[in-house]
């Protein structure tokens, strides 16, 4: 068990009612130091209401939320030097260079002049954004403005960094850069959330997950210790030398085995759904065996990120990316 004081975020009950609409129910939360969480959730399915809740920005219905170890409820100055926090949108700053908006959040973050020159060079290195020093802000590509960002969140050197979507709407490239950035920055020490939707993001970079839907925690923990618990059958394939229908056939025939399938007969490939432990699986390897089957090779096929989240949340992919905010009107996430 991890020892308290290494707990970084801790959400107790969390709830945040918006007239009669439940944005988020009963979160129990918690994140080690140095940790990278991954929140999953469609639009709407109360990322954000935790997120803001968690900066100090919005006030929860009932339940605690504490950020090492200090009340996000009763201590938001002590929070706002305790937490970094970068919104989905950058916001618009016109005739703006790079170096003078970092400098404009330090200022506001009361960071004494020669410091906050420090600071700057600091977090435009760490955010491999130096180049864009000059650089006017409105003319940035997305990617470029989600590393500035990040480099604005670290101006005051938070220990905790809440980081809403910010893969969202990025090329591929971009996106490698920023799993490059988060594991960066969890190697330096600091603790993230990292909310998204874009599954494979996530499951890169990620030390836990937690999948969210309809403001309900479904499951949370380490990703493959979630990916576990979902996939109640394993998903097996078979690999063997010749035609693979015998091979099928006698699958078939045996209990526990399901869904079997000639996905790739050109390459003798059967697959197909397990339900049993992995001294079944070796009896039924023996069997196979026994039969004559020429098998090549016996594999538990893993269960990606997406498979988790579609089969907790029961949408298909279309859903995911073109989901609606729920009706509070204050959740994006």
């Amino acid at each position: 068990m991890t020892a308290s004081n290494d707990i970084m975020v801790r959400c107790e009950g969390l709830t945040k009612i918006y007239d009669e609409i439940v944005a988020l129910e009963n979160l129990n939360l918690e994140i080690p130091r140095g940790h990278v969480f991954g929140y999953i959730g469609h639009n709407g399915a109360g990322k954000t209401t935790t997120i803001r809740i968690l900066a100090g920005l919005l006030t929860a219905t009932r339940g605690k939320a504490t950020i090492a170890g200090v009340n996000v409820g009763s201590a938001r100055d002590r929070i706002k030097s305790l937490v970094g926090y970068m919104p989905d949108s950058f916001g618009v700053y016109d005739q703006m260079r790079v170096w003078e908006y970092l400098d404009f959040f330090g200022a506001a973050f009361k960071i004494p002049r020669k410091k906050r020159r420090e600071r700057l060079d600091y977090v435009l290195d760490i955010a491999d954004a130096e180049y864009m020093r000059d650089r006017f802000v409105d003319t940035l590509s997305k990617g470029m403005k989600q590393r500035v960002g990040i480099a604005r969140t670290l101006m005051h050197d938070p220990e905790v960094m809440l980081l809403d979507e910010p893969a969202n709407g990025l090329d591929p490239q971009a996106r490698i850069h920023m799993r490059h950035l988060l594991r960066k920055l969890a190697d330096s020490g600091k603790t993230l959330l990292v909310s998204s939707h874009i599954l494979p993001e996530l499951a890169a970079v990620c030390d836990s997950i937690g999948i969210i839907h309809q403001g309900h925690l479904r499951t949370f923990g380490p990703l493959q210790k979630v990916l576990n618990e979902i996939q109640r059958d394993r998903l097996m394939e078979l690999r063997v030398v010749g035609a693979a229908g015998a091979a099928a056939e006698l699958l078939r025939s045996r209990t526990g085995c399901a869904e079997v399938d000639e996905a790739d007969e050109s390459n003798n490939i059967v697959r197909f759904r397990f339900a049993g432990s992995d001294e079944q699986l070796h009896d039924l390897l023996k069997a196979l065996l026994a039969a004559g089957t020429p098998v090549v090779t016996l594999r538990e096929v893993p269960l990606s990120l997406e498979d988790a989240y579609m089969a907790i949340s029961g949408i298909g992919a279309e859903t995911t990316d073109e989901s609606s905010d729920s009706g509070n009107g204050s959740d994006k996430g």
